[in-house]
């Protein structure tokens, strides 16, 4: 019997919300099953050294685990002096991910950050934050065109990202810790709304899997990604 008394390819439940943070441009907030995740979308006036005189914007991404977000204390990355390897490869799936939903040449010489800080852990984190920081992003250039920043909102294509894998022989969505850790392959799905793959993570725990495995994987993936699309149209209004 899986969480919540689901299906292979059900998501756990799933809650979504808008505008959460008093002070930031964008927010959101995302509870899948027990994680829990806050995102909020800082706009800064300068970019990269990299796009400086290109008239191009960037999207790019922080991710924070609070210290409690498990079942036992973990010591702030920030009192280590240093970031993990988890931490950086997460942060950089998610500006990849936000990159791939926004023509960057549309938001002028501006830099979007996505702060993602997960409150609670029980699987899928990144994939909640992505979720989440989608809408984080709208938000923002919601509230810079309402400002007369732009004269019409930047063409923005939604994503999201689901986990999927192999639990005792069987493909299954959306993975609670407990799956996670005993799943024999473990994948991250991240897609557009129009089903185009931006990222697959895909990694075989024990042994191999087949190609046949990998295509229903993906399928169901997207079927998953599709169900958040909606999700963060209804949050977005």
């Amino acid at each position: 019997m899986r969480s919540f008394n689901r299906g292979p390819l059900e998501l756990r439940p799933v809650q979504l919300v808008a505008g959460v943070a008093r002070y930031a441009e964008g927010s959101a907030e995302v509870r899948v099953g027990h994680t829990l995740v806050r995102v909020t979308c800082s706009v800064e006036e300068r970019v990269p050294p990299h796009l400086l005189g290109k008239n191009s914007g960037w999207v790019t991404a922080e991710y924070g685990m609070l210290p409690r977000a498990t079942h036992s204390r973990s010591a702030r990355e920030a009192a280590k002096g240093k970031q993990s390897g988890r931490t950086q490869e997460i942060q950089r799936l998610i500006g990849r991910a936000l990159r791939a939903s926004v023509d960057l040449s549309r938001l002028g010489p501006r830099t979007f950050t996505l702060d993602c800080d997960v409150l609670e852990a029980d699987g899928g984190t990144r994939c909640a934050s992505i979720t989440g920081a989608y809408v984080a992003l709208v938000q923002a250039l919601q509230a810079l065109q309402k400002k007369g920043t732009f004269s019409q909102l930047p063409p923005v294509v939604p994503v999201a990202a689901v986990s999927v894998g192999v639990v005792g022989g069987a493909v299954v969505v959306d993975l609670d810790y407990e799956e996670d850790s005993s799943a024999e392959v473990d994948m991250n799905i991240v897609a557009t709304a129009e089903g185009h793959l931006v990222e697959v993570q895909g990694t075989a725990e024990h042994g191999a899997f087949a190609r046949t495995q990998l295509d229903a994987m993906v399928d169901a993936g997207l079927v998953g990604v599709a169900q958040l699309v909606a999700r963060q149209r209804q949050a977005l209004g």
